[in-house]
């Protein structure tokens, strides 16, 4: 069974002792695919360096919602010029830059401004659309609340965003992004799905009733695996650092959910990476 992790932080410093073996045991487990977002221009630069350095990497640039504080004038023209030399220009060469991210809205920490993390938010949407890059984008509410201002926020930018990549026939527009670690409602997951968006599904499906509740009743053609190591551990896992081996439990609960076998979950998720990323 070949499976696709899209989104680890395996750059984040609790790899450090061990990151080759994790790599090894990510192997071993079936983990085909990581796709490791970046967090902040200077962690962009880093994990670019890192999915080249192994094959089977990939990575995304971006700043983070809580690290809109920290966005300067010159920080879009600089994640810019990092996606220019990050991509290769060779025939048959691998790209490992597939996407912009991790970027969004986050109301949990409020980190920033509502109002500041909109606009770095639209300035990354704009990159991503000069470079065809797909968006990885993070939604998270105050208390963790499943729907709130975040999500009304975040819907509004996306439609419009959406609207525009379809006006101008962006072929990004049928490819737009993924809603990261989806904690929203079934009316939120809709109207994402349908402006074309995919969404990831992290551990906490393993155990949360109404993460369980809203995944069985979408379409496996619009999910995605997805550890967000180191966090995010899958039951039995909880508390504990998390790695890519453990996707393997996220497509397993997936699979009794639908009523399916972990080997199609892992297939089909496997191939909405494939058609989202271009890899």
């Amino acid at each position: 069974m070949v499976l696709t992790d899209t989104h680890c932080h395996l750059d984040f410093r609790k790899f450090d002792p061990d990151r080759a073996e994790m790599l090894l045991r990510a192997r071993e487990a079936g983990v085909q695919r990581m796709l490791i977002p970046a967090t902040s221009l200077a962690s962009s630069s880093t994990v670019v360096q890192l999915a080249g350095s192994h094959p089977g990497l990939f990575c995304a640039v971006g700043v983070h919602p809580t690290e809109a504080g920290a966005w300067t004038t010159g920080t879009a023209a600089a994640l810019q010029a990092l996606m220019l030399s990050a991509r290769s220009h060779e025939p048959g060469q691998r790209q490992v830059l597939v996407a912009v991210g991790e970027i969004g809205l986050d109301y949990y920490w409020d980190a920033a401004e509502h109002d500041q993390q909109q606009a770095v938010l639209v300035e990354q949407l704009a990159l991503a659309a000069e470079t065809g890059l797909p968006v990885i984008l993070h939604m998270r509410e105050k208390g963790d609340a499943q729907d709130g201002p975040c999500a009304g926020a975040l819907l509004a930018i996306l439609t419009e965003w959406v609207t525009r990549l379809r006006g101008a026939g962006n072929p990004l527009a049928d490819r737009p992004g993924v809603l990261h670690s989806f904690s929203g409602t079934a009316n939120t997951a809709q109207q994402a799905i349908g402006l074309g968006f995919l969404l990831g599904v992290t551990g906490p499906v393993t155990y949360r009733k109404e993460r369980q509740e809203l995944i069985a009743g979408l379409p496996l053609g619009s999910l995605l695996l997805e550890t967000d190591a180191p966090f995010l551990s899958p039951h039995p896992w909880r508390g504990k650092r998390n790695e890519p081996a453990y996707v393997s439990l996220i497509a397993d609960k997936i699979a009794m959910l639908q009523s399916t076998s972990p080997a199609q979950v892992a297939a089909v998720t496997g191939e909405n990476a494939r058609r989202l990323f271009v890899w």
